[in-house]
C-alpha cells in the first residue's frame, strides 16, 4: 500500500521531540561509557578492528555500534556529549521508520501503522534506548528493517532477491552490533509467529534467494570475529569463555522475573493489560490476523527470553515492538467504537488511562512548584513552559473524554508526553542531591600540576574513566613498589568498599587521603549511593628507613 506522508513527517516530528532534544542532559551512564570509552581509544590510537577499553581486549561485543559513535566524534568532537548519542538517536529513528512501514504492509492500515509508531516512540524503555549510546538500539533497530524486508520476501514472490539481500544486509549489521542478541529475541519470535499464522506458503521458487540472504548474513557477521581471532587468538578465547559463564551464572534470576514487562511501555501499562484479551479484540480489530502475529510475537519474545538464565529488565526492548502494534490495534478500535461504548467494562479502562495524564499534567504545576520553589533559579524559564504545557494539554484531554472524542485523546496525549519531554529534560539537575559531588575531569590536570601519577586500585568503573579522558592504569602493592623507585609518591584511586584492604596492602607506606570523587547524583547517608560511583584519592609514598 502507498505510504501515507503525513504520517511519516509526523513520526519524524515525533522522533525530533523525543529523540534530539537535549541529548546531553542525562549523565553518561556505565554502558555508554563502556562504549565511549571504546570510540576514544579507537580514535587516539588509530586502531577500529582490535578494539580496547583502557588499552585491555574488548570483544564482548561487535564494534559497529562504536565505529558509528567514534565517526560521530571524529566529526563533531569527542567533548561533545551529543555527537557521541547521535548515532544512536539516527538508528532510534530509523528503527520507527520501517516499523511504520512493517505495520503497514502487515494491517494494509496506514493508521494502525501511525498509532503503533506513536507508541513505540513514546514507550519508557525504547525512548531511553533511543537516547542512550547503547547497543540495543543498533541491534534492534536493523532487525526491524530485516523483518520488513522478511515479511516481503516471505509473503510476496515480488522482489525476491531484492528483499532477500537487504534482509540478509541487515541482520548481519544487526549481528555486528550485539551478536546474536537481537536475532534471539526480536528476529526468531517474529519467524515464529508468522509462521504459526501466515504459514511459509510458495517458497519451492525461493531457495536461491533464501541462500543469498544466508551467505550475506553469515559473511557480514563472522568477519570480524574471524579477524580477531586470526591476530588475536589469546584474548578471543579468554573473553569468549567469560562471555559464555556469564550467560549462565551472573545476573541468574527466576523464570518469572519477566512477569512484570508491561511496565517497560511507561504510560501505556493499562492499554497493555488491555490489548491482550485476544477473545474480545480477535473479530474487533482491523486486521485479525495482524493482531494474532503481534500478540503470538510477544509472548514467542517473553518465552524466549524467559529460557536464559541472564535477566535484565533492559533485555525487554524488543517485547516492546509487538506490544506496540496490539495497543495499536486496541487504540484504532476505539476510534472507531469508542464514542457508541456505554457498558462501564468497556469505558472505564479509557477513562482511568487518560484521566491519570491529564490529572498529572493538571496536578504538576502545584506539586512540583511547592517541592522545588527554592531550586529553580535559573530555570524559571523551563519550569513555566513545562507547566504551561502539560497543565494545558492535561485540560484538553480532560474535555475531549468529556466528549467522548477518542482520536483528539490520543493525539493529544502524544503531543502531552513529548512537551513533558522537551521541556522537562533541562529540569533533570533538580533530581541532584549530593551536595558534593564531583567528578574526575579535573583530575588530569591535577597530575600534570603536581607531577604526580595516578593509578586504580581496584577495579576500573567506566563513567569515572571516561570522565579522567584517559588510560587508567591498576597496580597492586608490588607494582606500586617499583613505581616508587622512579616517583617520589603515586595517586591511589580506591573505592569505599575496598579501603580496608587497601589500608592492608599498603601498611608498609606512607598513605594519606587528600580528594574525594563522588558522580552520585545521591549524598552518601541514603541507600540508592553508590560505592561504585565514588573514589578516594590517596597520596602514597615510601616510609624512609
Amino acid at each position: 500500500m502507498k505510504l501515507n506522508t503525513k504520517h511519516i513527517l509526523w513520526l519524524l516530528a515525533a522522533c525530533f521531540a523525543v529523540f534530539f532534544i537535549h541529548l546531553d542532559a542525562l549523565p553518561v551512564n556505565i554502558m555508554e561509557a563502556r562504549n565511549f570509552i571504546t570510540a576514544r581509544e579507537i580514535l587516539i590510537d588509530d586502531n577500529w578492528l582490535l578494539t580496547t577499553i583502557n588499552g585491555e581486549a574488548r570483544y564482548q561485543k561487535p564494534p559497529l555500534p562504536t565505529w558509528f559513535t567514534a565517526i560521530s566524534a571524529k566529526i563533531f568532537g569527542l567533548e561533545s556529549l551529543y555527537a557521541l548519542r547521535l548515532p544512536a538517536v539516527l538508528l532510534a529513528s530509523f528503527s520507527i521508520y520501517f516499523f511504520y512501514r512493517f505495520v503497514c504492509k502487515l494491517t494494509q492500515q496506514s493508521q494502525v501503522a501511525f498509532i503503533s509508531a506513536l507508541i513505540l516512540i513514546t514507550s519508557f524503555y525504547f525512548t531511553f534506548a533511543g537516547r542512550n549510546g547503547q547497543w540495543d538500539i543498533f541491534a534492534h533497530g536493523f532487525i526491524l528493517a530485516a523483518i520488513y524486508f522478511l515479511f516481503q520476501f516471505f509473503s510476496s514472490s515480488v522482489k525476491r532477491y531484492h528483499n532477500a539481500l537487504l534482509a540478509g544486509l541487515c541482520i548481519g549489521l544487526s549481528f555486528m552490533s550485539k551478536g546474536p542478541v537481537a536475532l534471539y529475541s526480536l528476529l526468531l519470535p517474529f519467524i515464529i509467529a508468522y509462521g504459526l499464522v501466515f504459514k511459509f506458503k510458495t517458497f519451492q521458487k525461493k531457495w536461491l534467494p533464501l541462500l543469498l540472504l544466508l551467505v550475506v548474513t553469515l559473511v557480514l557477521s563472522g568477519w570480524w570475529y574471524l579477524y580477531t581471532y586470526i591476530f588475536d587468538p589469546h584474548n578471543v578465547l579468554l573473553i569468549t569463555d567469560k562471555e559464555t559463564t556469564n550467560w549462565t551464572s551472573y545476573q541468574v534470576k527466576p523464570f518469572y522475573y519477566y512477569w512484570n514487562f508491561f511496565l517497560q511501555t511507561g504510560v501505556w501499562i493499562l492499554p497493555t493489560l488491555v490489548s491482550l484479551f485476544y477473545p474480545y479484540f480477535k473479530n474487533k480489530v482491523a486486521s485479525k490476523k495482524g493482531y494474532t502475529l503481534s500478540l503470538i510475537w510477544m509472548i514467542a519474545a517473553l518465552i524466549l527470553l524467559t529460557i536464559i538464565p541472564a535477566k535484565k529488565q533492559r533485555y525487554l526492548l524488543p517485547v516492546l515492538v509487538p506490544i506496540a502494534i496490539n495497543i495499536g490495534f486496541y487504540i484504532d478500535y476505539l476510534f472507531r467504537s469508542f464514542s457508541e461504548m456505554r457498558r462501564l467494562k468497556q469505558t472505564w479502562p479509557v477513562f482511568l488511562q487518560f484521566g491519570a495524564i491529564a490529572i498529572v499534567g493538571i496536578l504538576f504545576p502545584v506539586v512540583a512548584g511547592y517541592y522545588y520553589w527554592n531550586k529553580l533559579e535559573g530555570l524559571w524559564p523551563w519550569f513555566i513552559l513545562l507547566s504551561l504545557s502539560i497543565f494545558s494539554g492535561g485540560c484538553y484531554i480532560l474535555y475531549y473524554l468529556y466528549h467522548r472524542n477518542i482520536k483528539k485523546v490520543f493525539y493529544t496525549s502524544i503531543v502531552f508526553i513529548a512537551a513533558a519531554l522537551v521541556f522537562g529534560y533541562p529540569l533533570i539537575g533538580l533530581l541532584n542531591t549530593n551536595p558534593n559531588q564531583k567528578d574526575m575531569s579535573n583530575l588530569a590536570v591535577w597530575e600534570v600540576e603536581n607531577n604526580i601519577k595516578v593509578y586504580e586500585y581496584s577495579a576500573f568503573t567506566p563513567e569515572f574513566l571516561w570522565q579522567y579522558g584517559d588510560k587508567m592504569e591498576r597496580l597492586d602493592k608490588d607494582q606500586v613498589k617499583q613505581k616508587l623507585l622512579s616517583n617520589p609518591s603515586i595517586g591511589i584511586l580506591v573505592h569505599e568498599k575496598a579501603l580496608s584492604n587497601f589500608k592492608e596492602d599498603f601498611k608498609l607506606f606512607n598513605i594519606k587521603v587528600i580528594d574525594e570523587f563522588d558522580i552520585n547524583s545521591v549524598p552518601k547517608f541514603e541507600k540508592k549511593h553508590n560505592f561504585r560511583l565514588h573514589r578516594y584519592l590517596y597520596l602514597v609514598s615510601a616510609k624512609q628507613q
